[in-house]
């Protein structure tokens, strides 16, 4: 009786009530950017708001979830942020069990036996210490430096271990969003969860790995929010990738489990042409309806959806009942028992229009009002139990009515469950009934309360859901998911409701269903079309969201649209595609490849490509490979080497060519192809390219790096013979360009040992058969390219010599002291000891010079340039190339050769040379313009000329 008379609580005790965090689930402000700008200004409100209550009730820092009875599901922490996304669970088992589960009803599963929650993990490798951070390698990923980043943000929030504004060296971090960098390490999981389920067999594993990932980054960005300084704005970023992801980790569930079920059904895993009629002769309830999931692929697909629906919404229930006492725990409606009790007790009128008795049906049948408390108290409990239906916690739902001491509420709620009496089938009589026997009474009663007006809107959505009333359900549904939710569950709720009552046989007749029942049967299609056309601003919003939009056309089994859709949004320059969005649609499409269901191939591949694009803009070098691996081979080898073109460390290259090994792809022609994309750049320089005097043109940045390119080919062995012809190639047009240094540094890039590595590669293949023309006519090059350059090089040795190292004699002066003509004696010999020495050596030199360049002038075999073998496929510009090197590199270098010969008069040799030059054998004359032959033969004259100042004929013989 002392627990009776107990006093009511006092309004100022109020203020220890907070509300339910899950009922801002429901709000429409939810959705950030996308939404209004009020609505975004008042999510900031909340925010700061919910980050002052934080620190003032301690409840910012983190804490453990309170742990809820078996029956709920593992709820995720509350975040400062409400959620527009619910998101759908692979399926713990086979969806062939899903028609045998228990809890399987026809459109309220609130169990959710068929369901689970993968379990809430911190990610530990976030919380490493600093020191793990690689190096500064292009190849390092970005996953560890921003988790470190992370964790050094967290710390300098309000509540962490270094709450200090004296850290002046982290100012850094705290000006930066360290919720965009934590989420780089997504791509890195995403490519190891790929590459370790490329297995057919592995689809769904891979799909609930995806979803993890996502859970796990939603858990981080949550604490991150929630430690966040309240009015700051930088974690703004941080909370729309929050947002996203959240929605990524829905449709991925989505996918798990409505795909699944799809293939089982593909593959004829169910009963086909069963007779339905006879399935469902002398059934209970819940067999007739066990029989319509199994039988009927569409219903079962419906269910899944609810099912995925409910389990999203659960993920963002969170329970603050343990924590926080709304209700008491032994009276209900604890205010009006005491103004009651003070009115019998000592005269104390009771206030206006207060109820006079406390039955279940007072308020209603007495029409008047409980305690202002008490209503209060009644609304919060309408709301907490409306949103355990939504999220499909029913039994969460009744605990809740016991513990507000509305058991009879609770008894409400039970009478959805279908009717079952195992003892018929069984043959036994030991086991307990299931269900509701009078389920049709039950269900016309729910609707009745749902039309009435004077019940509370919370209170008639309950029923609403539980009679298929849609009209009444909707009203308390304000984001896109809490109307797909409400629409199919009502579908599904038509599909059983017309099964029972075609196939169901009781001794009593049925109470017929409400006039507005089956008025208008709901389709798939016509739900999107009712969804497009609502009034409701804040769902025709969200229903544009992409995430939105490509689990709407999963649940439409549209694949193609879908495809065409995402091809669509990364082609519009009007709005941009993040780079989350991207990667998701690219595994997305991998995914759905993988499951061999049928797409626009050319679509896929451009999504593909846009995400390899991503990776390679964002210096992701270990990821680019797999993925490349992905698109079609004719892509294959552009893309990779449109990648390894900005990788120019020796290590990081070698790295990437093994990667590209892994993945399968086409080394030989990737590593062609980078060399040739290099090294065909700014081409036209030659065509512009105006002779001149000079000798030697200087050698650019981008020169360097068509020679940097080279090293691509000597990585392997066998591709040494198209590193000579590639290096060859380069050669030829910096030989044209007059570029003699830059030609001699290609020219050392290539082993000396190629020719003979190429020659052993050739006969491990083929024996002794000949090299192919190709290959031999790159050798043949090699070599005549090694002789020009090598005569070059003899003669800048001459020239060097002859020009800077000849000794200087010494000075004779009349006016010497004897001590000074001494002296000068002495340096005379000196003089004419290295004089000596200098004219051996350049006498060495000349000889060098000589036999190097008639190395070049009579090389062997048809001559310097000219191929021996015509290759299967001749390259025209090529042929050109050579023709117009031997036009310019012969008369140049026998100009140099008679300049070497006449300055140490050898005359005779002179007019030798233009023997050779004359000889038909060689027909060096052809390529000589008629300008350098008058200037030549000039050359000649004045050789010939000093023959006479001899007394030797014009040709050097005696006279």
């Amino acid at each position: 009786m002392a627990e009776l008379t107990r006093q009511p609580r006092r309004p100022d005790q109020r203020s220890r009530y907070s509300e339910r965090h899950s009922l801002a689930m429901l709000e429409s402000s939810q959705s950030f950017q996308e939404s209004s700008p009020q609505a975004s200004l008042q999510a900031d409100r909340v925010n700061r708001s919910l980050g002052l209550l934080g620190q003032a009730t301690g409840l910012g820092r983190t804490q453990r979830t309170p742990v809820l009875p078996s029956s709920r599901r593992d709820i995720q922490e509350p975040s400062s942020q409400p959620n527009l996304d619910y998101s759908l669970i692979t399926p713990a088992k086979p969806l062939r069990s899903l028609a045998l589960e228990d809890s399987r009803n026809y459109g309220a599963s609130p169990q959710h036996q068929l369901m689970f929650t993968p379990s809430q993990r911190l990610s530990a490798s976030l919380m490493e210490t600093s020191h793990n951070l690689p190096g500064k390698s292009m190849l390092t990923t970005p996953s560890l430096r921003a988790k470190t980043a992370v964790d050094q943000s967290v710390m300098l929030t309000p509540g962490g271990p270094l709450d200090d504004t004296r850290f002046d060296k982290f100012n850094l971090l705290v000006e930066a969003d360290p919720g965009v960098a934590a989420t780089e390490g997504l791509y890195e999981e995403f490519f190891q969860s790929f590459k370790s389920h490329q297995s057919s067999t592995a689809v769904f594993t891979l799909v609930q790995k995806y979803e993890e990932l996502c859970q796990e980054q939603v858990e981080l960005l949550s604490k991150l929010t929630r430690r966040a300084i309240p009015g700051q704005h930088k974690f703004e970023k941080t909370r729309q990738v929050l947002y996203q992801l959240e929605r990524e980790k829905c449709t991925w569930r989505l996918l798990g489990s409505l795909y699944q079920d799809r293939q089982m059904t593909a593959d004829g895993m169910e009963d086909e042409g069963l007779d339905i009629q006879t399935s469902y002769e002398g059934k209970s309830e819940k067999e007739m309806v066990s029989n319509l999931y199994d039988q009927d692929a569409s219903v079962r697909q419906a269910q899944i959806i609810v099912d995925w629906l409910e389990s999203c919404a659960a993920d963002q229930v969170v329970s603050e009942s343990e924590r926080v006492e709304y209700f008491s725990q032994s009276v209900c409606w604890e205010n009006s028992l005491h103004n009651m009790q003070q009115r019998a007790g000592g005269g104390v009128p009771l206030p206006k229009n207060h109820v006079t008795s406390l039955d279940p049906d007072a308020p209603i049948r007495e029409n008047k009002n409980l305690a202002d408390l008490d209503k209060e108290d009644e609304v919060r409990l309408l709301k907490d139990v409306f949103i355990c239906i939504r999220s499909g916690q029913m039994e969460e739902a009744q605990r809740l009515c016991k513990k507000c001491s509305q058991s009879w509420r609770a008894a409400t709620l039970e009478g959805w469950r279908l009717y079952h009496d195992p003892n018929v089938t069984d043959g036994t009589d030991n086991e307990p009934i299931e269900g509701n026997h009078f389920r049709d009474v039950w269900k016309k009663v729910c609707w009745r309360m749902a039309e009435d007006e004077r019940f509370h809107l919370y209170e008639r959505a309950m029923f609403a859901a539980l009679s298929g009333n849609l009209r009444e359900l909707l009203p308390a549904c304000n984001t896109w998911a809490d109307y797909l939710w409400a629409y199919f569950k009502v579908m599904v709720d038509q599909k059983v409701e017309q099964t029972l009552r075609d196939h169901l046989t009781l001794s009593r007749p049925l109470e017929p269903l409400p006039p507005n029942f089956d008025q208008k049967l709901l389709t798939v299609q016509g739900i999107f079309h009712e969804l497009q056309a609502t009034p409701h601003k804040s769902v025709e919003t969200q229903a544009k969201f992409k995430q939105h939009i490509v689990q709407k056309y999963m649940i439409l089994d549209e694949l193609d649209a879908l495809t065409e859709e995402m091809a669509e949004w990364l082609s519009n320059s009007n709005e941009a595609v993040g780079g989350h969005m991207i990667r998701f649609m690219a595994h997305f499409t991998l995914i759905i490849r993988s499951l061999g269901l049928q797409t626009r191939e050319e679509m896929s591949v451009r999504i593909i490509e846009a995400f390899v694009k991503d990776l390679i803009a964002s210096n992701r070098t270990e990821l680019v490979a797999i993925y490349v691996a992905q698109l079609p081979p004719s892509l294959q080898v552009a893309y990779y080497a449109k990648f390894l073109e900005g990788i120019s460390e020796p290590d990081d290259q070698q790295r990437c060519l093994r990667l590209a090994e892994d993945a399968g792809l086409d080394v030989a022609a990737i590593t062609k192809t980078v060399v040739e994309n290099i090294r065909t750049q700014s081409d036209d320089a030659i065509s512009e390219f105006i002779p001149s005097d000079s000798l030697e043109a200087v050698t650019t940045e981008e020169d360097q790096r068509k020679i940097d390119a080279i090293t691509w080919l000597v990585f392997d062995p066998w591709q040494r013979s198209e590193a000579l012809k590639q290096s060859n190639a380069l050669i030829r047009t910096f030989l044209e360009l007059k570029k003699h240094d830059a030609a001699r540094e290609v020219f050392q890039k290539v082993p000396a040992d190629s020719i003979d590595v190429i020659m052993r590669n050739w006969q491990s293949s083929a024996g002794s058969e000949p090299l192919p023309p190709d290959d031999d006519n790159a050798i043949r090059e090699h070599l005549c390219i090694k002789s020009y350059l090598d005569a070059l090089d003899a003669f800048n040795d001459w020239f060097n010599h002859y020009h800077n190292k000849k000794p200087n004699g010494p000075v004779y002066q009349e006016s010497a002291s004897f001590h000074d003509r001494v002296r000068f004696e002495h340096e005379e010999r000196e003089f004419e000891m290295e004089l000596n020495k200098w004219d051996q050596t350049l006498s060495i030199l000349t000889k060098t010079v000589c036999d190097t360049a008639y190395n070049v002038l009579l090389f062997v075999n048809g001559g310097w340039m000219v191929d021996q073998r015509e290759g299967h496929d001749p390259d025209a510009i090529r042929g050109d190339q050579l023709v117009r090197l031997r036009e310019r590199c012969i008369p140049l270098l026998c100009t140099l050769l008679h300049t070497v010969l006449h300055t140490r008069g050898l005359y005779r040799e002179c007019l030798a040379l233009a023997d050779e030059i004359a000889s038909e054998e060689f027909q060096l004359y052809k390529v000589f313009k008629k300008e350098e032959l008058k200037q030549f033969l000039s050359k000649l004259r004045e050789s010939s000329s000093c023959l006479l100042d001899q007394d030797l004929d014009a040709l050097g013989f005696e006279i």
